[in-house]
């Protein structure tokens, strides 16, 4: 099976970043308890403002599962409320990477 990587940028309301960092933990708990394919997950701050959510999927199948359902589990709808405007949502295979999984 090959890995796949999800690009999710995004930018948030003003005054949100506070409370969109302190619900991360529950929110990502929720998603990797629903999809386990989820292995890893990080969330960027770009030097213009933007963010950059970055996961780390099994497979691009679970990636994908995951992105038409993600509104069925309350923790992921109530942490979107912080997003003032989406950029898209982008998967891609990994083909290499280090460390090795």
């Amino acid at each position: 099976m090959t890995m796949a990587i999800e690009l999710a940028s995004f930018t948030i309301h003003e005054g949100a970043e506070e409370t969109l960092l302190a619900e991360r933990p529950a929110m990502l708990k929720a998603l990797r308890e629903r999809f386990p394919g989820c292995l890893a997950a990080y969330l960027v701050k770009e030097d213009d403002g933007t963010w950059l959510d970055v996961i780390i999927w099994r497979s691009r199948e679970e990636a994908e599962e995951s992105a038409r359902l993600i509104n069925t589990i309350p923790e992921c709808v109530s942490w979107f409320r912080h997003i003032a405007e989406s950029g898209g949502l982008r998967h891609g295979q990994i083909v290499d990477s280090w460390p090795t999984p």
